[in-house]
């Protein structure tokens, strides 16, 4: 996607203006950027649904240095096999299929896009992730779904799991390997692919629909940004309060604000909440936080707060208990060589494969 001048210039005030609290500007809180996040959805890098300062002027550079052809975060996606293949009758219910060249059925890897249940859209796909996909022989597949405040929970969740069960009924037509699939996002989009991942199969064997008998489960999950869960109870008992004054929490949950502590609000976020449904059986994660961990206080952002990877530690904990992998990446913790989502989920697509053997 080219950046229009208009949307190049919003970016470039954004950038130069020089104000105390420039540094945490994001199209959270800086109407420029929401909007230059709406034309340019790619300038948001780690596909959270939020474009920061720091990755707008990231943008900015890769933008103006780039050349014809030349291949980076901010290049347009190639052409999908399939572009829109609709999984339900909603316009947003479709999905883009990039098939890896292979003489073999193909794992295939899901990609949900965050932007807090209310925005983003499957283009702010990145490149380089694709390409590496489809070189190292796994195939693409970016999710659409439909939106806040049209919608409430679960329907971004249930949307999800329908598209894992459509592609899987149409595993083969498409080359794919129904039996290796995992799913990758940022923000919103990671917290929906946790919550595929640690829920019960949402398969129904005895429906008239042979969609609905497929299977949701997957083989693995790499994210960005996620949050493990959505009860604000629990996010304050990890060090992370305030999670209910996010602009999304209301209208995700179809809650008024004297409904947050009911017993109705309660059902919600057990529901919700991707750790509320983890058990031994569920697969491998990997959690990459672009936000160090360090306390929240008054002054912290919301950004920072929903995208904080105490999310990502609380779940490790009980995963660890548990028995099951889960690696937690972000600025400052004790990993020194982080694993990229390509090489996590390659590597769980190749153990699943053995054991298929």
């Amino acid at each position: 996607m080219r950046m229009t001048r208009e949307s190049a210039g919003a970016l470039m005030l954004c950038v130069l203006s020089s104000t105390a609290w420039a540094e945490t500007r994001s199209s959270e809180n800086d109407p420029r950027l929401k909007k230059a996040l709406e034309r340019n959805p790619r300038a948001d890098a780690n596909g959270d649904g939020v474009l920061t300062i720091q990755e707008a002027r990231a943008f900015l550079r890769r933008t103006q240095t780039s050349r014809p052809g030349r291949k980076g975060a901010g290049a347009p996606l190639p052409p999908p096999t399939i572009a829109d293949v609709h999984y339900g009758p909603h316009r947003l219910q479709v999905f883009d299929l990039w098939q890896a060249k292979s003489d073999k059925p193909t794992p295939i890897v899901l990609f949900i896009h965050g932007g807090g249940f209310r925005g983003g859209d499957k283009r702010i796909l990145a490149k380089p992730f694709l390409d590496e996909c489809l070189a190292g022989g796994l195939s693409v597949a970016a999710i659409n779904y439909r939106l806040i405040p049209e919608i409430k929970f679960p329907v971004p969740m249930d949307d999800c799991a329908r598209a894992v069960q459509f592609i899987r009924h149409n595993a083969k037509k498409w080359n794919l390997d129904p039996k290796r699939i995992a799913s990758t996002g940022g923000s919103a989009g990671g917290g929906i692919s946790l919550w595929l991942a640690f829920h019960d199969d949402l398969a129904d064997p005895k429906s008239q629909d042979p969609i609905a008998r497929e299977s949701t489960r997957l083989t693995c999950v790499a994210v960005s940004g996620a949050q493990s869960s959505y009860d604000p109870r629990f996010a304050e008992k990890i060090g992370l309060k305030g999670l209910s004054r996010h602009q999304s929490f209301l209208p995700f949950y179809g809650l008024k604000q004297e409904e947050l502590d009911t017993p109705k609000a309660y059902r919600l976020y057990d529901q919700a909440s991707p750790i509320k449904h983890l058990s031994k059986d569920d697969p491998p994660v990997l959690m990459d936080y672009g936000v160090a961990n360090k306390p929240v206080t008054e002054s912290t952002s919301m950004g920072e707060l929903v995208h904080h990877p105490k999310f990502g530690l609380a779940l490790k904990e009980e995963m660890d208990a548990l028995g099951i992998e889960c690696i937690v990446q972000y600025p400052g913790g004790a990993t020194d060589r982080r694993t990229s989502k390509f090489e996590f989920i390659k590597q769980h697509f190749g153990r699943a494969g053995k054991k298929d053997q």
